[in-house]
């Protein structure tokens, strides 16, 4: 049975200390808030993690969907103790909510990042870009999917638009009410491959889901008229194996993703903005009318959306705010260059207003 979620020989040679131990491994497949259900080659079973486990691991490398664990399986009880967490391979990873910040890890051992958008009302550029930075820092393969092609008038036109953000990734059109696109997207999920369906409530996740699996497995709920926009139904991360042999990690509706340490992943899906930045005359330019700013020449030449360039300096903002809280010695150093950038700019605006005649 472990095979089938996509055991290997790395992994065997991970647990080879904990099968001296006389621990099983086994993988995450259902987390709630009160344990885990775990799949070992026995079947399933229910375990939460040990006490002396809890307390030596951060927030961010506690046990989560999608991870492979070393287990005590104690004869004659029915839960089972999680021991130790086998390296992650990939792990998509977000800013935790709430005011103690941190790290939360969303899907572990991924290979694939689904990111669903609906082609209705709710379709957002910008989020996509926040997932697509995220999904490229995981380390997993980022393939976009546009739902309800079936109910747009107007399918090609978004298929471009969010092509041209999509750095190179797939993007999908299709519908699970028609079947269209989805051989596509099966051909993203051989057997052993695993995934993570992540996007906004309303997305059409459980719905996808259903279709691949080939029954109403998870619970779906109408779409509100309103705003185009449907209420999450999944309120827990299950990892999901469809009848092809592929898995899938169904994740609760994240309308908003908080970046954590993604700056990677924010290069990966701005290529373009970086690639003109870097032809900017001064390293420090902050594309606000510096002379020689290729960012600004691309702006005024309509190369470069000044939509994209919010979008970009948003999410490096956000990334910078996160070094900053981690680390005083980047909030000195963040200080002293706005001061630097501050005083070229006034030298520089002292001898604009100056002139060229002048001394």
């Amino acid at each position: 049975m472990l095979t089938s979620y996509g055991w290997s020989d790395a992994l065997q040679n991970d647990f080879t200390s904990h099968a001296a131990a006389g621990l099983v491994p086994g993988r995450i497949v259902v987390q709630q808030r009160g344990g885990y259900r775990v799949v070992t080659d026995e079947g399933e079973r229910d375990a939460r993690a040990s006490g002396t486990l809890l307390k030596s691991l951060s927030d961010d490398e506690r046990p989560t969907a999608g991870d492979w664990v070393a287990l005590e399986a104690r004869p004659g009880e029915t839960l089972a103790l999680v021991h130790a967490v086998l390296p992650r391979r990939t792990a998509f990873i977000r800013k935790a909510s709430g005011t103690r910040g941190g790290a939360q890890v969303v899907a572990a051992n991924v290979d694939v990042a689904l990111l669903v958008a609906s082609l209705n009302a709710d379709l957002n550029l910008r989020r996509l870009e926040r997932y697509l930075a995220t999904a490229y820092e995981s380390g997993a393969e980022p393939v976009v999917v546009l739902t309800k092609a079936d109910l747009a008038g107007d399918v090609a036109g978004p298929v471009a638009e969010v092509g041209a953000i999509a750095s190179g990734a797939p993007v999908l059109a299709i519908s699970s009410k028609t079947g269209e696109g989805l051989d596509a997207l099966a051909a993203h999920l051989p057997p052993g491959r695993t995934a993570v369906l992540l996007g906004s409530s309303g997305a059409g996740k459980s719905t996808l889901l259903n279709a691949l699996f080939g029954e109403a497995r998870m619970a779906t709920r109408e779409i509100r008229e309103d705003d185009a926009r449907g209420r999450h139904t999944t309120t827990h991360r299950e990892l999901v194996l469809l009848p092809s042999g592929g898995l899938i990690l169904d994740t609760p509706g994240m309308r908003e993703l908080g970046l954590w340490n993604a700056d990677e992943g924010v290069s990966a899906v701005f290529d373009d903005v970086e690639a003109l930045a870097g032809r900017c005359r001064f390293s420090d330019c902050r594309h606000q009318g510096e002379p020689g700013c290729a960012v600004r020449a691309a702006l005024d030449a309509g190369e470069l959306s000044p939509e994209r360039l919010a979008a970009y300096e948003k999410l490096q903002a956000e990334l910078a705010y996160e070094h900053r809280r981690e680390d005083p010695q980047a909030a000195q150093a963040n200080r002293k260059l706005w001061i630097s950038r501050h005083k070229s700019a006034r030298a520089w605006m002292k001898q604009k207003r100056a002139g060229p005649g002048d001394d």
